[in-house]
């Protein structure tokens, strides 16, 4: 998965972590966790407010 790959890394996210909601995730950590996903291969610094905002929300979507 690359940065790019919102909805991917959201479904990953909520498998992950079913029982942690997004809104609470800071970015920071948010980006932490993406890069510690198993099938997560892209540049660990290649996000940006606005990619970790789309992972949140779509995370979001997911878990509800």
């Amino acid at each position: 998965m690359k940065w790019t790959d919102t909805q991917r890394i959201a479904e990953a996210l909520y498998d992950k972590f079913p029982d942690t909601d997004p809104l609470t995730i800071g970015f920071t950590d948010l980006q932490k966790r993406v890069r510690e996903l198993e099938s997560f291969d892209d540049q660990p610094n290649g996000s940006n407010e606005g990619i970790l905002e789309a992972i949140q929300m779509a995370w979001m979507d997911e878990a509800k």
